[in-house]
């Protein structure tokens, strides 16, 4: 964590007792940051621009003549300083740990040691023999994966890939794999952990792998999170130990357990900075990249995004909120506002549509993305235009992701964050921790009231009222939450304000309004349980309830008792609950998997201590023999 309630104590804060209190935190936020900033170990491996002076031509280990004439296809005529510094290696059959600024070329870097590995492999991979597995956190990111890889096998029909991520029908993979097998596997944690346990509907993928000889692990800082640690450890523990692994990411985080646990045995590290940076001072964001942030009112926030929407709409935007709940209610009302320009909303809560809505964007030339932070890592978007930060992240790292969608592989791009006028001290914790400067960028002009409308849109369809409050209690909620919790203060929060800001008709009943009183918010003059859904199915559902609501009390029966507990429970805490219970579940899902590993190291730890005993002379080859073919028994 970055920046959180429990902050080491700071001398230089203390000795300062005369100065008023904003100014006291933003010192602290200073030292936070520099203090966490420090706390990061760099091993820079080279120093070059976002192009070298390399050539293809000019590797140590000629490439292909096959995969030379696709990079000439793709118009990739020289190296990226990553590709430049790992492909190399990952072919000498070194694991590599690599980080590099966000839209670098780490997908070359590799893609291309991965063909280059099954090409030289002595023995021809068969049907169902997997050669070569990718994992990435996103099933945006895998499909972007996999079409790089596409560009590569039209060359190479002797191998075949498939694309495992969620968004469909498990059972569709299983036959898929049953009927067409696969040598290079890109896929996502959950589903292919789903896949790895599908022996019972006729699925080896445990047998499949058995001929792994490469292992690439995209985004690895986000893999080895958490939320992915336990589908990672039951990944890995199907995996032939024998392989060449490799970890990419923009943030890389450096524990050393971490890597031993996803399996590299003595990995180069390798990290790229750009030319002419200091090394203390390596920027986290790519030199081509103008990073800005504006500082607004939380009630005139939404009109200057929709003005500067209006100002850009023939380039392509991307908008990112904190939660998927805003990206519904705001997502809908951009729509309304934004003429004659596409958007497109994806969040991590949609199912089948997401796959399909990521490709549709990638393709158009001009539209608006409104997204959470599942589109902030890895993906490629091309000309991308303008980065868009409505809701600052809840995490300094994920602001670096998110600037990263834009500015790639040389090309110049642009960002900008809102802040709250309480927010702004955020600028310099920014600078400070993530190498990150930001240039304050003047308000935004021809700014229109478009609040009016917003609540008409709400007035005229129940669907965007129920919308419009979900929305403002998952952003408090979000806010609560946030990692950086000495800036980011729930109880700083103008709660009155923020409601103007959603365009809200009344305040939702939530803890943290509770018995507190709100003067500077009107609401509307009307009945909010009058609005109805335009979807008339479901208003007819919505009526028949309310039907039997009043029938069941003219007759006496008191529904507020049974209904009290849910009524007076947050949808946030809902939420809350819901989570607990889902994590529980998949710790104990992974309770085997976990227990079988620590089995597996623990024996491997016992093999190592025998093996320095033979060295040292403490033993004799007939007794290492025997321990180790018997030690199992004792």
């Amino acid at each position: 964590m970055i920046c959180g309630n429990k902050f080491p104590s700071s001398s230089s804060f203390h000795r300062r007792v005369n100065i008023d209190a904003t100014r006291k935190r933003q010192l602290l936020v200073a030292d936070l940051a520099l203090a966490s900033a420090n706390h990061l170990r760099t091993c820079h491996f080279c120093s070059m621009e976002n192009t070298t002076d390399g050539t293809w031509d000019s590797l140590a280990g000629k490439l292909n003549d096959k995969i030379l004439e696709t990079l000439r296809e793709l118009k990739f005529t020289h190296m990226t300083p990553v590709q430049a510094a790992c492909i190399p290696l990952f072919m000498s059959n070194k694991d590599v740990a690599a980080e590099a600024v966000t839209g670098s070329g780490k997908t070359l870097a590799f893609v291309i040691p991965v063909l280059e590995v099954l090409l030289r492999r002595e023995e021809k991979l068969k049907k169902m023999q997997v050669g070569a597995l990718v994992v990435t956190p996103t099933r945006e990111l895998a499909m972007q994966i996999s079409e790089v890889i596409g560009h590569f096998l039209q060359k190479f029909p002797q191998f075949t890939q498939m694309l495992m991520i969620g968004g469909n029908n498990p059972m569709e993979d299983v036959e898929k794999f049953k009927e067409n097998g696969a040598n290079i596997v890109v896929a996502t944690p959950g589903r292919l952990e789903d896949m790895f346990r599908r022996k019972g509907d006729g699925v080896d993928l445990a047998g499949s792998v058995k001929s792994l000889d490469v292992l690439v692990l995209d985004e690895a800082d986000r893999l080895l999170d958490m939320g992915f640690e336990n589908s990672l450890n039951a990944i890995l523990s199907f995996l032939p130990k024998q392989r060449r692994t490799g970890l990419f990411s923009a943030t890389q985080t450096q524990e050393l357990d971490k890597l031993v646990r996803a399996g590299l045995r003595n990995p180069v590290r390798v990290a790229v900075k750009e030319k002419g940076v200091a090394d203390g001072a390596a920027r986290r964001t790519p030199s081509a990249l103008s990073n800005y942030y504006t500082v607004c009112r939380a009630e005139r926030k939404f009109n200057a995004l929709v003005a500067f929407l209006r100002q850009h709409k023939h380039q392509k935007q991307l908008v990112f909120f904190s939660t998927c709940a805003c990206v519904e209610y705001f997502g809908r009302a951009l729509e309304t506002l934004v003429k004659r320009v596409p958007v497109h909303c994806i969040h991590g809560k949609m199912k089948h549509k997401r796959n399909k809505i990521f490709a549709d964007f990638r393709a158009v030339k001009s539209g608006i993305l409104v997204c959470t932070d599942v589109m902030a890592r890895g993906v490629d978007i091309p000309d991308v235009n303008w980065v868009l930060q409505y809701d600052p992240p809840s995490s300094a790292s994920a602001f670096v992701h998110r600037c990263g969608r834009t500015a790639r592989i040389g090309n110049r791009g642009n960002a900008l964050v809102f802040l709250l006028p309480m927010e702004e001290s955020y600028v310099n914790f920014l600078s400070i921790n993530q190498k990150c400067p930001l240039e304050k960028m003047p308000a935004v002009s021809d700014v229109v009231d478009v609040l009016p409308k917003v609540k008409a849109l709400a007035q005229a369809d129940r669907a965007m009222f129920d919308k419009g409050m979900k929305a403002f209690v998952s952003y408090v909620q979000a806010y609560a939450k946030h990692e950086c919790s000495l800036i980011f203060r729930v109880k700083d929060l103008d709660f009155a304000s923020v409601a103007r800001g959603f365009a809200l008709l009344r305040l939702p009943k939530m803890p943290e309004l509770r018995g507190k009183s709100f003067p500077d918010f009107q609401p509307a003059p009307l009945d909010t349980e009058n609005i109805r859904y335009k979807d008339k199915q479901r208003e007819k559902l919505r009526q028949k309830t309310l039907a039997e609501l009043k029938l069941r009390r003219r007759e006496g029966v008191d529904d507020r008792a049974a209904k009290k507990p849910v009524r007076n429970q947050a949808w946030s805490k809902q939420k809350a609950k819901k989570d607990r219970r889902k994590k529980n579940a998949t710790k104990r899902k992974h309770a085997q998997s976990s227990d079988d590993e620590d089995e597996n190291t623990e024996e491997l730890l016992k093999d190592t201590r025998l093996l320095k005993k033979l060295k040292k002379g403490q033993i004799c080859e007939e007794d290492f023999e025997r321990e180790i073919t018997g030690g199992a028994d004792h």
